[in-house]
């Protein structure tokens, strides 16, 4: 996951910062599955309006949700074919972009150039996959690291990216820390369980899958999570994005598409185990410990305190892409309230 989350941003950061440098309330029930409605069995095919959808990476609990309403038959129920797709090496806002996808997944920070003018990208988010930011800095409970000040001195894998490195010294200082003793080593982490075993103290991951992955492999390790340290750094990430002809020509697909997602996240939130198996069925090849343990970890984190599955809220929203001007990250203010639209969620 970390791989393409630092292309994608990388390509972000060239192309947004000319003039600087270059993803409990448990759920009520689970929605009705296509056993229990047959309605997927009373539309044909030929009556079906196909839908493409493209990943940021491979499968993994942040998409729980989508195969969830594709293995139910939800997408179906709603008169749609929905066509999942790997991401291109650009990443999926590119695809989405330029009308070749209908629906993708990005993260806040680095949709950023998407919402610039002169590098401005066709597309909105219309759902937050994750209600609040799950990345941070896992290290192995050995080295001391128990917040971020104990970075110091410590060897961190680093994507050498503008955005990553002032997130990293905000969090640091913020701790009473010194950045510049923090010891920074170019290095695209794909294993994070291997990476914590060599010279590499710290690696910037995503809980539910790289967090849980350690724990499941029996290392002992600390993690912290960088929107504990800012609030400022609760932004959305992973979220659902659209193509803006898309939303504009077809709007009421958008919402039954949407509509279809939001039961797939609810019957993952009811039924994690369930919702497991589903996942690792999509994906032979998935570690069936870490998708299941991932799912649970998950289950009250999608929708966490927000009624609305999706939810985007403005002033989180904004926040973040404040920040990053403020740090002259971005070259251009974004407006307030720009990129995204609850719009589309189903109440």
């Amino acid at each position: 996951m970390k791989k393409i989350f630092a292309a994608v941003l990388a390509a972000a950061v060239a192309v947004s910062a000319a003039g600087c440098s270059p993803a409990s309330p448990a759920a009520s029930s689970a929605a009705p599955s296509k056993a229990e409605t047959g309605s997927a069995a009373q539309s044909s095919p030929a009556e079906k309006e196909t839908v493409n959808f493209v990943l940021d990476w491979t499968p993994n609990t942040n998409h729980t949700g989508i195969y969830v309403a594709q293995d139910q038959g939800y997408f179906a129920d709603e008169g749609l074919t929905v066509n999942i797709v790997q991401p291109p090496e650009d990443g999926a806002t590119a695809l989405v972009g330029s009308g070749k996808a209908d629906f993708g997944i990005d993260f806040q920070d680095s949709l950023a150039p998407a919402f610039n003018t002169a590098t401005a990208v066709p597309v909105t988010a219309v759902a937050a996959l994750i209600q609040h930011n799950t990345s941070g800095i896992i290290t192995l409970k050995s080295k001391g690291v128990t917040s971020p000040k104990k970075l110091e001195g410590k060897t961190y894998a680093t994507w050498d990216l503008p955005v990553e490195k002032a997130i990293m010294k905000h969090v640091m200082e913020a701790d009473g820390g010194d950045f510049s003793k923090l010891k920074m080593v170019p290095s695209s982490v794909e294993d994070v369980v291997a990476a914590l075993k060599t010279n590499i103290d710290a690696v910037w991951i995503f809980y539910a899958q790289e967090g849980i992955a350690a724990k499941v492999k029996g290392l002992e390790t600390n993690y912290f999570e960088f929107k504990d340290i800012d609030p400022v750094f609760d932004y959305y990430t992973p979220v659902l994005i659209a193509n803006n002809d898309f939303l504009k020509n077809k709007p009421e697909t958008a919402k039954k598409f949407l509509s279809a997602v939001k039961k797939g996240y609810e019957y993952a939130i009811a039924h994690p185990e369930d919702a497991a198996k589903i996942l690792c069925k999509a994906d032979p090849a998935m570690d069936k410990d870490i998708a299941l343990q991932g799912q649970l970890w998950l289950a009250d984190k999608y929708k966490a305190e927000v009624s609305r599955w999706g939810y985007i809220d403005q002033k989180r929203w904004d926040a973040f892409y404040q920040w990053l001007y403020d740090q002259k990250l971005i070259d251009e203010k974004i407006p307030a309230g720009a990129g995204f639209s609850d719009d589309y969620l189903p109440q």
